[in-house]
């Protein structure tokens, strides 16, 4: 597995230990702080320093972490810490875990968001998230069509499911849950073995009916109404950080209206030029909406299904991790969030791409990102696209 280069701060000392809780506690706040580059990385790092480096896990015990991370809803480098606590000390080693690895980030992109908010208006803050905005956009393509192609392979079924979602997400503007929780029960039925028995008497426009009812309606604005809206975004996103984009962008923007559609974009770029798990995105959202609150509600909202589909059915997926309906509702339910991202994308370029200057700053991301020599850290891309809005504006 190929690693990647990080700050000093993060690089663990070369004296064998022994694995403790506290270890894991002072080794996660590190990552969390300075720990850059998105899920992949994050777990490149992880396997580095407590596989390779330390000797604190097995290979087999990392492999199960991202088996996590892959098989249940939530980001991917979330869990796979989470899951990492929880082989040390149970459901207790995942809190305390998880609570270090997040908090950093969480105190940055609050401090940000103050600024922000404050600033917003300026003439040079719009210049800055003018150029951040294509960068982004090119960062969620690309995402979209990694994670559709990891999942789906050859398959022409999980890349009709993919082309699907992309097409309603991008024609209604916003993702339709129960579309994607159709595929994921699509995929159970279709790669583990068929229909059960005491399920084909159920129609299909009962089970439709029944899947809608678990979507979180209304356009309330109160706290309540915001954590509920996070509860199910950390619910519902599979595969990677970015996988929550389109529920949030439903959320925020195209359902209650809490945030502008550049509020958004900018919200997306501070998870990804922040430190620690992509989804942090939420905090920054949160504060714009509710203020300190907001940014202390939404965050630990997104990350309460993280940890319960972590340390729930812990002991359940280590024992029937490779039943088929389990793989096939993955199967499924990743090929809609690689779709559904896509169709994010669509969407937010629309508001995102304004003429000649935005096109060619989102063309040349595109480019660094994709060649192949030397891998170009998000990032750093998302720095530059700043500097040459600042410039170009």
């Amino acid at each position: 597995m190929q690693t990647v280069d990080t700050p000093e701060a993060v690089v663990p000392s070369r004296r064998r230990q022994e694995r403790s809780l506290r270890g894991l506690v002072r080794y996660f706040a590190k990552l969390g702080a300075w720990g850059f580059g998105g899920p992949i990385a994050l777990v490149g790092y992880m396997h580095r320093d407590l596989v390779e480096d330390r000797r604190w896990y097995t290979e087999a015990e990392y492999q199960q972490a991202l088996a996590i991370g892959q098989t249940m809803p939530g980001p991917l480098a979330a869990q796979a810490a989470m899951w990492l606590g929880y082989l040390e000390r149970g459901a207790r080693g995942a809190a305390l875990v998880a609570l270090p690895f997040v908090l950093p980030p969480f105190l940055i992109v609050t401090a940000v968001a103050v600024l922000y908010a404050e600033y917003q208006g300026l003439p040079w803050v719009a210049d800055i998230f003018f150029g951040v905005g294509p960068a982004v956009l090119a960062i969620i393509a690309i995402a979209a069509v990694k994670l559709a192609r990891s999942t789906a392979k050859r398959d022409p079924v999980l890349w009709s499911i993919a082309a699907v979602l992309c097409a309603t997400t991008a024609l209604a503007g916003a993702e339709i849950v129960w579309l994607f929780l159709l595929a994921g029960a699509f995929g159970a039925i279709y790669y583990g073995g068929g229909l059960p028995r005491g399920l084909a008497a159920l129609s299909p426009a009962g089970a439709l009916a029944a899947i809608q009812g678990l979507a979180v309606t209304g356009s309330g604005a109160g706290v309540g109404s915001l954590a509920l809206f996070f509860l199910k975004a950390g619910a519902f996103t599979f595969g990677s950080g970015l996988a929550i984009v389109p529920f949030l962008h439903e959320g925020l923007v195209s359902d209650r209206g809490w945030l502008t559609e550049q509020q958004f974009v900018d919200a997306v770029a501070m998870g990804l030029i922040s430190p620690g798990p992509v989804v942090i995105m939420a905090t920054f959202a949160g504060y714009l909406v509710f203020g300190l609150v907001g940014a202390v509600v939404a965050t630990v909202a997104v990350f309460v299904p993280v940890y319960l589909f972590v340390v729930v059915p812990g002991g359940l997926f280590r024992r029937h991790e490779k039943h088929p309906r389990l793989q096939g509702f993955v199967k499924g339910a990743t090929a809609a969030a690689a779709g559904a991202i896509a169709g994010a994308a669509i969407v937010i370029g629309r508001d995102t791409i304004a003429g000649p200057v935005s096109i060619a700053i989102g063309t040349v991301a595109l480019a660094a990102l994709l060649q192949p020599r030397v891998r170009v850290p998000e990032p750093a891309v998302v720095a530059v696209a700043a500097a040459a809005g600042l410039l170009l504006h």
